[in-house]
């Protein structure tokens, strides 16, 4: 089977856009030549990988090979900075970032600005992802690094970069605000309003050591509207103290007892070599945290 990993890129590209046209657009191609690459890569592995559709999706085949191909991508990506490495240490890099919304507004800004002022000819991209997607999107290849919350065990090579703690988030006008800390049962004689992005099992485990039951009264997929929620005083919430970024001036934060703490991890995939340039923030970043 002859496969180039231009037609990979191609294949990904269709996937990812949903299109041709965007895909072309995307990779600096015609679309013509888009449809080209897609037809060939289809005919060496003797079957359909999207369907021809508004909008356009894999099809069975293209959904069981496209994490196959987004990781041959990646890997080449990788191939390529190392190679580069030994012939200039100025050359232009890139590589692709997931984060928890919580990371992306509290955390990356400043990390972000450090890989920025010492890398300069390196370009992250960032994806924002729900806690569950993150591991999936890193080890598929999709991205090149991620920030990974309370992994077990710690990657080889990862980072723990920060921790932070589960908070309650209440109106600003709501008797509890302004406490130095409330006790989970305090807490709950409102509603309680769960987002289902990852934070599910750590406030039930919450609710655990405070010997209380977990009953949430609504769960929402969605951080922004979670917290939309909260400020029409439809409940109250429980966040990691990161999401204090995140609040407007109508909401606040209180710690909450029991404390439970959560370890944010910056890793590479665990399957394959890392991207140099990953290597290379994780460095980077281990020095600023410790002279932080």
């Amino acid at each position: 089977m002859s496969v180039t990993l231009r037609q990979l890129a191609v294949f990904v590209a269709v996937a990812d856009h949903e299109g041709f046209g965007a895909a072309a657009a995307a990779l600096g191609l015609s679309q013509s030549s888009v449809s080209h690459s897609l037809a060939s890569l289809e005919a060496a592995v003797r079957g359909e990988l999207i369907r021809r559709a508004t909008p356009v999706r894999p099809t069975p085949l293209g959904e069981v090979l496209l994490p196959h191909a987004r990781a041959t991508l990646s890997a080449a990506r990788a191939f390529d900075a190392a190679a580069a490495a030994h012939t200039s240490a100025a050359a232009a890099a890139s590589i692709s970032l997931s984060v928890p919304p919580t990371v992306a507004r509290g955390l990356l800004p400043e990390l972000l600005r450090l890989w920025h002022d010492h890398l300069p000819h390196l370009e992250v991209t960032v994806f924002e992802a729900v806690d569950d997607e993150i591991g999936q999107w890193l080890e598929s290849g999709t991205v090149d690094a991620a920030f990974l919350i309370d992994p077990d065990p710690l990657p080889r090579g990862a980072l723990h970069v920060a921790t932070d703690a589960y908070e309650a988030v209440v109106r600003s006008d709501h008797p509890l605000a302004g406490e130095e800390a409330v006790e989970l049962a305090e807490l709950l004689e409102d509603p309680l309003l769960v987002t289902t992005s990852g934070f599910g099992p750590p406030i039930e485990r919450l609710h655990a050591l405070a010997g209380l039951p977990y009953r949430p009264a609504r769960r929402i997929r969605e951080l922004m509207t979670l917290l939309s929620m909260v400020e029409a005083g439809l409940g109250v919430a429980i966040l990691p103290s990161l999401a204090a970024s995140m609040l407007s001036g109508t909401l606040t934060h209180i710690p909450l007892r029991p404390h439970l703490e959560r370890r944010l991890v910056l890793t590479g995939p665990a399957t394959r070599p890392w991207h140099p340039s990953v290597v290379t923030i994780r460095d980077l970043t281990a020095t600023h945290v410790r002279s932080g």
